[in-house]
This record gives C-alpha cells, sequence and structure tokens, in this order.
C-alpha cells in the first residue's frame, strides 16, 4: 500500500497533545515523530492511519476542510490515548494547516499582505551609532509587560499573549535548529494560538514562519536558507517588542484576513506577468498592473499544483468581475472596473459588485507608464524596498533602461543609462521548467544591448535586480525588436525570447571577461555578525557562546572597529559575552535560567545589522 500524506494539523491541536504529554515522554517526542516518515496509509472514509508495532493504531480524520482542527479528530488506539506518544508524533509529523485557511499550508513563495510580518526599522547608516533601542536593548523589552505593566495600546488579555510569546520566542532561539525540536515549536505554537484568541493575528503569523522555518531546517528541506529563518526569528522578535513597549502602530495587531475597501472606479493597465512558485506545493500567477495614480495593484491566482500550475496559469482566465481577458492578455492590455476592492497592499478583490471591462493596453514607451522609467533609479530603489518594510512583503517593482555589458557567472552586468551604477541583473526565478534563466543567458550574449528593464531589487545583494519583463528602449539603435502584439514587452516568466527578437549583426563568440563592479555589502566586515547570529539560529545559545570565545571574540570586533562600524561590533560584543553568561551557584546550578536577556542582545544586533545592510544596498546604487 502506498504512504499517504498526513493531513495539515491546527497549531493548538498539536501543542494540546504536547504539553499532555509526561517529561520521559517529551524526551522521545523527536525521534517518534522521524519514525511517521512513509508510513501514513489510508483509512476508511476518508481517515488516515498509522501503525506503530501490531497493536496501536493512531487515526487522523480530517474536518471538511481537510484539516484536522480539533483533538477528537486524532485517536489513538493505545491505553496511554490521548496522552500518548503515538499520537503526539503522529501530530508532530503532519504538515502545520494556516490558520485563515486551515486546509492548506501558506504558500511560502506567494506575495503577503502587509499584515503577515512586523515592519522593519528603518534605514540608518552604519556610521557606529546604533539607535538608542538598539544599543540599549530597550526595544525588545517585554518584561514590564510580565511584570504587570500593561501598555496602553493593549487589553490585559493581549499582553499576557504577547509576554508568553516573547518568552517561547526567546527560548526557541536559545535552543537553535538542533535543540528546536517539537517540544519547543509546540510550546510556540502554543503562545502563537493565544496570540490569535487575543487579537493578534500578525504576531501569530510571526510565530508560525518560525515553527515552518525551523521545521524546514531540521528536515533539510531544499531550498531551505538560514538566512530565511534568521529574519523570521527577527521580524518575531521585534513585532512582538513594538507590541509589549506600547511603541507599536495601531495596525500592528494585524488583522485575521486581508481587509478590501471600495475604490469605486478604477482603471488599471497591465505591466507584466510573474510566476508564483511555492515550497508547499502552491502555483500560480501574479498580472502586475498600473493604477491612475501611478500606484501598483496586483492580481493573483495561486492552487495547489506547483511549477505545472504556474507554467498554465500564465495564460488561465481572470477571475475579476466577469471580464473576458485572460492573465496574458491583462498583462498587456487593462481593465475598467466598477465597483473595485482593493487591499492596502493593492491586491485587487473579486466580490460581487465588481465588474471588470477589457480596455486596450499600453506600450511601456507610452504614458503613464513610460514615468516608471524616467524616475532617478535611486529614487526608484529606496521606494522599491520601502515596500518590503513589512518584513515578508516582496519589494516594490522597479524600472530602468540599461546597456547589458555581458554575463559574469550567474547574472548579468549591466550600466543604467544615463551616466547610472553598474548593476547585476539576476534571475528572478531559477526553476529550469520557467525560462527566466534561459531569456537571460540569451541576454548576455547581446553585449551592447539597450534594455528596459522591469523588475525587484535584491534587499540581500548590492545593486542586483531581478527582472520580471523587459522590452527595447524607445529610439535606441541596438535594442530587442519584439512581436507588435506583445506591445513592447516580453514576460522572462512565460515568453521565450528567440534569435529574431534581437538585433543584427549576431554578438561575436567568446569575448573578454566583464568586470564586476565593487560589492559594499560583500566587501564590509558586516559578514561576520551575519555569521554569529545566524550560529545562534543554527546551533542555539551555546553556539554563540563558543564561536566568540577567547581570541575569537577580538577577532570579531577589531576588523568592524577599524571599519568604523563600532556599533555592529559593540553589539556584537554584548552579544557574545551574554550568550557566554550563564552564572550557577556553589552547587552548579543555575542561578538564571531565562533566555530573556540572550535574545534582546541577539534581537539589537540583528536590527542594526539588518538596518546596516539596508542602507548598504541602497547606497549601491548611486
Amino acid at each position: 500500500m502506498s504512504p499517504e500524506p498526513l493531513p495539515p494539523v491546527a497549531p493548538e491541536v498539536l501543542a494540546e497533545a504536547v504539553e499532555q504529554l509526561t517529561a520521559r515522554l517529551r524526551g522521545k517526542l523527536d525521534a517518534a515523530v522521524a519514525e511517521c516518515a512513509g508510513r501514513a496509509v489510508a483509512g476508511p472514509g476518508g481517515a488516515v492511519e498509522v501503525r506503530f508495532g501490531e497493536d496501536t493504531l493512531v487515526t487522523l480524520r480530517p474536518g471538511p476542510s481537510g484539516a484536522v482542527t480539533e483533538a477528537a479528530q486524532a485517536v489513538c488506539s493505545c491505553l496511554l490515548a490521548p496522552r500518548c506518544l503515538h499520537r503526539a508524533a503522529v501530530l508532530g509529523a503532519a504538515p502545520l494547516a494556516d490558520p485563515e485557511a486551515p486546509g492548506a499550508p501558506l504558500p511560502a513563495d506567494a506575495p503577503a499582505p502587509p499584515e503577515s510580518g512586523p515592519p522593519a526599522p528603518a534605514p540608518e547608516p552604519p556610521d557606529g551609532s546604533p539607535s538608542p533601542a538598539a544599543a540599549s536593548g530597550a526595544a525588545p523589552r517585554p518584561i514590564a509587560v510580565a511584570s504587570g505593566e500593561v501598555p496602553p495600546s493593549l487589553t490585559p488579555a493581549q499582553a499576557g499573549a504577547v509576554s508568553a510569546l516573547w518568552q517561547a520566542a526567546a527560548e526557541a532561539l536559545a535552543a537553535g535548529v538542533t535543540a528546536g525540536g517539537t517540544v519547543v515549536q509546540a510550546e510556540l505554537l502554543r503562545a502563537a494560538h493565544s496570540a490569535r484568541i487575543a487579537g493578534l493575528p500578525r504576531a501569530e503569523a510571526a510565530a508560525l514562519r518560525v515553527v515552518r522555518g525551523l521545521r524546514n531546517a531540521r528536515e533539510q528541506s531544499r531550498g531551505q536558507r538560514l538566512s530565511d529563518l534568521t529574519a523570521a526569528f527577527r521580524e518575531l522578535l521585534a513585532g512582538v517588542a513594538g507590541l509589549a513597549s506600547g511603541t507599536a502602530g495601531p495596525d500592528m495587531a494585524g488583522t485575521a484576513r486581508r481587509a478590501y475597501e471600495q475604490g469605486g472606479s478604477l482603471r488599471v493597465l497591465g505591466l507584466c506577468r510573474e510566476p508564483v512558485l511555492s515550497a508547499t506545493g502552491y502555483g500560480g500567477v501574479t498580472t502586475h498592473l498600473l493604477g491612475p495614480d501611478g500606484g501598483f495593484h496586483t492580481l493573483s491566482d495561486v492552487r495547489p499544483g506547483g511549477v505545472s500550475r504556474a507554467k498554465g496559469a500564465g495564460t488561465a482566465s481572470v477571475a475579476l468581475g466577469g471580464a473576458v481577458l485572460d492573465h496574458a492578455g491583462l498583462a498587456r492590455g487593462g481593465l475598467l472596473i466598477a465597483g473595485a476592492t482593493v487591499s492596502a497592499d493593492g491586491r485587487l478583490g473579486a466580490g460581487r459588485g465588481v465588474r471588470a471591462t477589457p480596455v486596450r493596453g499600453v506600450d511601456w514607451s507610452e504614458e503613464p507608464v513610460a514615468a516608471l522609467f524616467a524616475r532617478p533609479v535611486r529614487e526608484a530603489v529606496a521606494s522599491a524596498l520601502d515596500a518590503a518594510a513589512g518584513g515578508d512583503a516582496a519589494p516594490g517593482l522597479l524600472g530602468c533602461d540599461v546597456e547589458v555589458l555581458g554575463a559574469a557567472g550567474d547574472h548579468l552586468v549591466a550600466r543604467v543609462l544615463g551616466g547610472g551604477p553598474v548593476v547585476r541583473l539576476a534571475v528572478a526565478h531559477p526553476h529550469p521548467e520557467l525560462p527566466h534563466a534561459a531569456n537571460l543567458r540569451r541576454i548576455g550574449g547581446y553585449a551592447g544591448l539597450a534594455l528596459r528593464v522591469l523588475g525587484r531589487p535584491d534587499p540581500e545583494r548590492a545593486a542586483t535586480l531581478r527582472p520580471l519583463a523587459v522590452g527595447p528602449v524607445p529610439d535606441a539603435a541596438y535594442s530587442l525588436r519584439l512581436p507588435e502584439e506583445w506591445r513592447g514587452r516580453a514576460d522572462l516568466g512565460y515568453d521565450r525570447l528567440q534569435g529574431a527578437h534581437f538585433p543584427r549583426p549576431e554578438p561575436a563568440a567568446g569575448g573578454a571577461p566583464v568586470p564586476v563592479g565593487p560589492d559594499p555589502l560583500a566587501d564590509a566586515p558586516l559578514w561576520r555578525v551575519r555569521r554569529l547570529l545566524e550560529a545562534g539560529v543554527a546551533g542555539g545559545r551555546r553556539a554563540v557562546a563558543e564561536a566568540a570565545r577567547a581570541a575569537d571574540r577580538a577577532a570579531l570586533a577589531v576588523p568592524m572597529r577599524r571599519a568604523g562600524l563600532t556599533g555592529a561590533a559593540d553589539l556584537a560584543e554584548r552579544l557574545a559575552a551574554e550568550a557566554d553568561r550563564r552564572p550557577r551557584d556553589s552547587f552548579g546550578r543555575l542561578t538564571d535560567a531565562s533566555s530573556d536577556a540572550y535574545a534582546r542582545a541577539w534581537l539589537a544586533s540583528a536590527v542594526h545589522l539588518d538596518a546596516a545592510e539596508r542602507f548598504l544596498v541602497t547606497a549601491s546604487w548611486s
């Protein structure tokens, strides 16, 4: 009998099952979870069964949503049930259900609403002077909540949930990936559920991202990056700290569901299509649109199906107000929408009263779209990166005209026309079944090609743009020659550029290597702080202490002070000292086992590093 995938499980169900275990059974839980792999089989009536030995059977009966949302839907035949190891292990091996849509895991790569994560701090120059909050550790200080000092912006229930979530997140950070097993994850899930009940869905969403990241890292899932989990911890701790301090804005709590407001009559013009791929098996398309005020809007169609769904969705019909149009036509056309509903992040809703009529699109060389490419690149980059200040949201779109200099490794090197900087053009979606990489390779063979590019700046790499679509530069002698029906642009995730789309003569074979400009982010010694923070996420508090002991501590701070990054050096040293601080009494017992101070030191260093790196990335576009 072929294995059956386990259904998603609501976080609170797993947390309750782990809480019921004795200390002895909790020590065996991670090994039992690992044994569940491949054991699930289909049972009668849509149930999923996992057998342990000859006499023990765990049965999961998902509800109408396809997820296990109640404790009664998970039963075990052993005598210890429901306080048994078998039941908790099966629930721990199942994927987590998303609170908003319990039947499906959250698409990790889909564009996220702004309420899904706390806002990152504003950019500040890495001049060695950390912000007062980062330098003193005052920002991440929810201790006042624990001691009964409730911020005026929170109710008593919310204050208690924030305090519990901070403590659970601090313990998970101190444990790291190596020790962050099912028990640690369950404590974080319990705190996240409390935050949800208290009306703090943004904090809950941030906690669930951390738990999913811990799971993927422990399972060594393909595509999981330690830097992503580090960012998830930073966003969770910073968001909870902002709530606890009372300095958070009114939108910090978030909303359980994305709010759509009436936009009246709205005319939008298509810009491009972008494939959407998720590590959890979702796939689809997002069509980017331009509003009458120059703001960006999106219309997405993302469902289970992976890369095949992403490839087919590019020509799927648009589900909006009965419009007889597909996404390919919308990307090069437009819509006149009556009764439009728009979310805060520009997503268009498809309510009952929405009516949409297709209208003629415009070429990228025509207004108002042409204004996107006339904006100064430094100003446009700062605006695009500000759009990602919500942590999980993708950067906004950036348009510019460039001259291709050639290929260099896994990216292209180009110079922004009009005396702009040298930038790197990197693949937006590297999946081999999508044409992004093939299109960029072909473009790289035409040195001197003038190219109009629409894409996203990479917030983690200096002067790097990930193109979504390209087109010819108006009045340029050596530029693309696209078919008239393409309306002056090619969607790199769907259209395949051919030889006929490029100017003559053909490029010469070979050629001199393309010089790559300086990378201020890679050249700065901030990588030492990044490595220390990621070491803490991977190995926990002990890994930070061991990595910065003895002579290594001087090697950590001295290069940064020489480069003028005294703030980063001070915070890194404070983190290392706090990680190594384990006071004990005369009997060798810990006198302060709390991870609170360590989490505050880690967060202060992480927030400062994020701001410094964002500043360097923005400066690299000058």
